[in-house]
Order: structure tokens, then sequence, then C-alpha cells
């Protein structure tokens, strides 16, 4: 079975009671919000890998203030061939909060809108579980940096 890592970082930027959030776009064309983050490149140090990503995903720079805390997950896939998979993601995530630039949405990347939604209306929005998952570390700030929404089931 074939192993693979994904290490990737994301920022948590709340403000005035709304968090800044990015619309992924799946590939089979279905549309979910996300926190602004996205995988790190070989060599690169994951608070660059944050700034970085928030800046191609919102227009945003952003300046990271607080390790929150780190979410691993695992799941099952098939790879071409239908040889299965074990896929891990390793996820960073930073506060953050806004020092310049301005909001516009990434042409030609996974994410295609960067929009700020009040905190209370993000239950209702279509999103991946990392959202979920930084707030609760953004609220909690629990000491060892985990959520209590990380596990096995949080795909």
């Amino acid at each position: 079975m074939k192993q693979e890592l994904r290490v990737a970082a994301y920022a948590v930027c709340v403000r005035d009671d709304e968090i800044l959030l990015a619309r992924w776009v799946a590939k089979d064309g279905r549309k979910r919000w996300t926190l602004p983050g996205g995988g790190m490149d070989h060599g690169e140090e994951p608070v660059e890998t944050v700034v970085r990503e928030v800046e191609e995903e919102t227009g945003y720079v952003a300046e990271p203030t607080v390790l929150l805390g780190i979410d691993s997950i695992r799941r099952d896939f098939m790879f071409r061939l239908g040889r299965p998979g074990d896929w891990q993601g390793l996820r960073i995530l930073y506060e953050a909060r806004i020092t310049g630039g301005e909001l516009r949405h990434e042409i030609n990347g996974s994410t295609d809108l960067a929009a700020w939604h009040p905190l209370d209306a993000v239950p209702g929005l279509d999103r991946v579980d990392l959202v979920d998952i930084g707030l609760q570390l953004w609220r909690d700030r629990p000491p060892l940096g985990r959520s209590p929404l990380t596990g096995p089931a949080n795909g």
C-alpha cells in the first residue's frame, strides 16, 4: 500500500466577529468554505507557507501571531489502476491578523472566492471540517494544540 503525507499550514483570521474563509473547489466541482492556507513547499517554513497561501487565496498580507495547534487526518484512497493508498494530512493552524493587501479572489487555484463571514453564520455554511477545528482551537486554546474534533473520524 502506497503511503503519502501532505503538510499544510492554515490561518484563522478573525476580526470584528467575522472569520476570513476561502471557497475550495474540489476536483468533482463541489465548493465548500475552508480556512485560507495550503501545502508547504519543500524547504519552506510553516509560517512562510501560511503567509504565502493567505496572500494567494485572499489578496491579504497576514501576520501569524499564535500557533493554535496541529491537526492530523488520514484517509484511504485508490491510486490509478486500483492500487490502494493511505493518505495523511498534517495541518498546522495559526491565528493570524491581516496587516495589508486588499480582498480579492484566487485565479486558477484551488479556491475561487474569499470572503469574511460572521462567526454566528459559520454553522450554516457548506464548509470543510477544518473550519470547525480551527475555530475550536481559536476559542479554547488547548495546551497541547489539539482540538477534540481531531481524530480518525474527522476526515
